[in-house]
């Protein structure tokens, strides 16, 4: 028989599993074509996007996977937390495009990175209770 305390455990290990490697996952796509997450950068007025770009996508990947192994916690939600704040913002900026110019397909990256922040911020609050 489990407990309440048991049951929750349980669910925070695998919502933190599922968000890391959701996030790590994600970010590993960049590699497949870092051409173009660089140009993409480029166009978002990224400076030094050769270098940024493949940095942050790295950072993604190595959060995420401290997230779904519970590894650095803190460093892991905080260095996610960071980058979705930014890269939301500034390269997701659907309300600057115009219709015509994939504004839908922007729209639906700001939220979907609102939606996963939203998580991550979940898991960086219960880093910083442990």
């Amino acid at each position: 028989m489990t407990t309440n305390d048991d049951a929750s455990t349980s669910l925070s290990r695998l919502g933190r599993l599922a968000l890391g490697l959701g996030l790590a996952l994600q970010a590993t796509e960049d590699f497949r074509d870092m051409e173009d997450t660089i140009e993409y950068a480029e166009s978002a007025g990224v400076p030094a996007p050769s270098v940024l770009a493949p940095l942050a996508s790295g950072t993604m990947v190595s959060a995420g996977v401290g997230i779904a192994l519970w590894r650095l916690p803190r460093l892991a939600t905080g260095a996610a937390a960071t980058f979705l704040s930014v890269v939301t913002l500034t390269m997701h900026d659907f309300w600057t495009k115009d219709p015509d110019e994939g504004r839908g397909g922007e729209r639906l990256a700001f939220f979907g990175n609102v939606a996963m922040l939203g998580g991550v911020l979940i898991a960086l609050r219960e880093a910083w209770r442990r």
